[in-house]
C-alpha cells in the first residue's frame, strides 16, 4: 500500500502536526473518500486543549460535504471557524446558522482553481485519503477524487491516511487532470463522457509529505429511503416529459447524458429513468453516482457514467470490488472541476435533474435557505450543472410539514437559480414546462401544474392583487406567507 518513504504516524500523532488557525484542506466529496482518522483525532485534541482554556479552531475546505467524522465531529468539539464550500451535517448546519462557523457557499466547480490561485490563502495542511502512495509522489485515491489533486499540489504539507478497506481497483476508474491556470488553458477535450484525459493518480511532492496513517474504514455513508408515493410522482412527471421530448425530436434518438442530483427523490428519478420502455439505454456526466445508478450499470440500462465521487450502499461496494473487470470500463471518476465543468456540460448537452427546496411562480429557485436565512447544505454542483444545460430541471414537493408550508411561493426568500437557469419545475402535482413563457404565462402555468391544490387560489390571487408590469409583484406581501410560518407555524394561517 505504502512506501517506508514517509513517517508512518499515529491518527493522534498526525493531528499533533496541525496548529491553531491553520488553513486545512482535506479529501471528501459526499462521505465518499473523506477524511476520517485525523479530523476525529483533531476534534479530541481541540477539546482537551479548550477544556485546558487553550484555543485550537482551524479553517477547513474540502471537495464538498463529507462524513461525520469529519464535519460532525469537528463541529461538536467547536474546532471550526471557517467551512467551504458545502456540508451536510446537522451538527455543523447548527454551528454556521448560529454564527459560530463563517460558512462560504460555493458553486464546486469553481473550488479547485480558487485554491490554486490563493483566493481564500495558503494552504497549510492537507489530510487526504488514499489506498495507495508510492515514493516519487504518485498517490491512488478512493472512492472520490474531489478537489484532492489540487489540495494536493498547493498544500505545505501533506498527511495521507492510507486506507486498506477499498479496494485498490478503485483507482483504475480515477481520470485525473488539473488544467493549466488561465490565460493558458486550452480547452477540455472532451468529446464523451467514458473518453479519458488524464492520468489513475494524483501527485504529491514527496518531501511535502509528514505523515502517513494507516486506516481500514468504511465510508460513512447513509442509506436512501425506499421511494414513496410524492417521489414516485415527481418522477413519473421527469419520465414521461423527457420521453415526449424524445418522440417529438428535442432529444436524439441515443438520448443525452443525465446528470442528477443527491437524495432520495434524485434517486428514485434515476429509477424510474431506468425503468421505462421509453428512455433508451443512457449515459450519465454527473458528479454523484448514487446506489440507483449503480443498479442500472449493471442491469445495462446505464451504459457508463463519469462522475466525482460513489455513494453506494455497503453491499455495492463489495459488489464492485468483486466485479472491478465489468465496472471498471463503464465507470470514471474525476476531479471536480472536471465533472462540473461548464464547457463539459454544455458541450455534452447534458439534461440536469436537480433538487429545490423552494420555487417562485416566476421559476426562481432556492437550493440553499429555508426562510431565506437558514443554510441547509449549500447550492453545491447544482449551478454549475443548471446553467449550462441542455435541459435544465428542478423538482421538489409541493408542500412541507403536512401542509403548513407550500414549496411554491410568490417570491423566493434566496435565488440560488434564477428564472433564466430554470426550465422544468416539477413536483408531485406536475411538470411545468417554462420554455418560451414570458413572466405572467410563467406564473400561469407553475400555479396550476406545480402547486399544491390548497394554495393555488392564495397565489393567484397574488398575481391578480399584484402592480402590472413586466414581473407582477406587491413588495408589501410577497413574503407574507414566510410571514405567516414565522409568526404562527402555518402559512396560511
Amino acid at each position: 500500500m505504502s512506501s517506508n518513504a514517509f513517517p508512518q504516524l499515529t491518527a493522534e500523532e498526525a493531528a499533533e502536526l496541525i496548529n491553531d488557525n491553520d488553513f486545512v484542506a482535506m479529501s471528501g466529496f459526499t462521505a465518499a473518500g473523506a477524511a476520517k482518522a485525523v479530523p476525529r483525532a483533531l476534534a479530541k485534541r481541540a477539546t482537551a486543549l479548550h477544556e485546558e482554556g487553550k484555543p485550537f479552531q482551524i479553517r477547513v475546505i474540502t471537495g464538498a460535504s463529507t462524513g461525520a467524522s469529519l464535519d460532525d465531529r469537528l463541529a461538536e468539539a467547536d474546532a471550526v471557524s471557517w467551512r467551504a464550500p458545502y456540508q451536510s451535517s446537522k451538527a455543523m448546519r447548527q454551528k454556521i446558522n448560529a454564527g459560530k462557523v463563517a460558512f462560504v457557499d460555493m458553486h464546486l466547480s469553481h473550488v479547485p482553481q480558487s485554491v490554486l490561485f490563493g483566493f481564500f490563502g495558503k494552504v497549510n495542511v492537507a489530510v487526504i485519503e488514499a489506498s495507495e502512495i508510492t515514493a516519487d509522489g504518485k498517490v491512488f485515491l478512493t472512492t472520490s477524487i474531489g478537489a484532492s489533486p489540487t489540495f494536493l499540489k498547493t498544500a505545505d504539507k501533506v498527511i495521507i491516511e492510507l486506507n486498506k478497506r477499498p479496494s485498490r481497483r478503485i483507482s483504475d476508474m480515477a481520470d485525473i487532470v488539473i488544467p493549466e491556470p488561465p490565460p493558458h488553458r486550452p480547452a477540455l477535450s472532451l468529446q464523451h463522457p467514458l473518453q479519458r484525459i488524464g492520468k489513475t493518480y494524483a501527485q504529491v511532492d514527496p518531501s511535502k509529505i509528514i505523515a502517513v496513517v494507516e486506516t481500514d474504514e468504511a465510508d460513512e455513508l447513509g442509506g436512501f429511503a425506499p421511494p414513496d408515493e410524492m417521489s414516485e410522482a415527481i418522477a413519473g412527471h421527469v419520465v414521461n416529459f423527457l420521453s415526449k421530448e424524445l418522440s417529438d425530436g428535442r432529444i436524439p434518438p441515443e438520448f443525452l447524458p443525465l446528470q442528477s442530483g443527491v437524495g432520495n427523490v434524485a434517486n428514485a428519478v434515476t429509477k424510474s429513468m431506468g425503468d421505462s420502455p421509453d428512455i433508451p439505454d443512457f449515459l450519465m456526466y454527473t458528479e454523484v453516482l448514487q446506489s440507483a445508478a449503480f443498479d442500472l450499470l449493471r442491469s445495462g440500462r446505464l451504459r457508463g457514467a463519469s462522475t466525482c465521487a460513489l455513494t453506494l450502499m455497503p453491499e455495492q461496494m463489495i459488489e464492485l470490488a468483486d466485479n472491478m473487470n465489468y465496472f471498471a470500463n463503464r465507470m470514471i471518476l474525476r476531479p471536480q472541476e472536471i465533472s462540473n465543468n461548464p464547457a463539459a456540460v454544455r458541450q455534452l448537452g447534458v439534461i440536469a435533474l436537480n433538487t429545490a427546496l423552494e420555487a417562485d411562480i416566476y421559476g426562481h429557485a432556492n437550493s440553499t435557505h429555508v426562510s431565506g436565512s437558514a443554510i441547509m447544505n449549500g447550492i453545491g454542483g447544482s449551478g454549475d450543472f443548471a446553467r449550462n444545460a441542455y435541459l435544465s430541471v428542478f423538482f421538489c414537493p409541493s408542500i412541507a410539514k403536512g401542509g403548513k408550508i407550500s414549496t411554491i411561493v410568490p417570491m423566493c426568500t434566496h435565488v440560488d437559480h434564477n428564472e433564466h437557469s430554470v426550465q422544468v419545475m416539477v413536483t408531485e402535482q406536475g411538470l411545468a414546462d417554462l420554455r418560451g413563457l414570458a413572466p405572467e404565462a410563467r406564473a400561469e402555468r407553475i400555479i396550476e401544474k406545480c402547486a399544491h391544490p390548497d394554495y393555488r387560489s392564495y397565489l393567484h390571487q397574488y398575481v391578480k392583487d399584484s402592480r402590472n408590469s413586466h414581473i407582477k409583484h406587491d413588495l408589501e406581501h410577497c413574503f407574507d406567507l414566510h410571514k405567516n410560518l414565522a409568526k404562527t407555524g402555518s402559512m396560511l394561517s
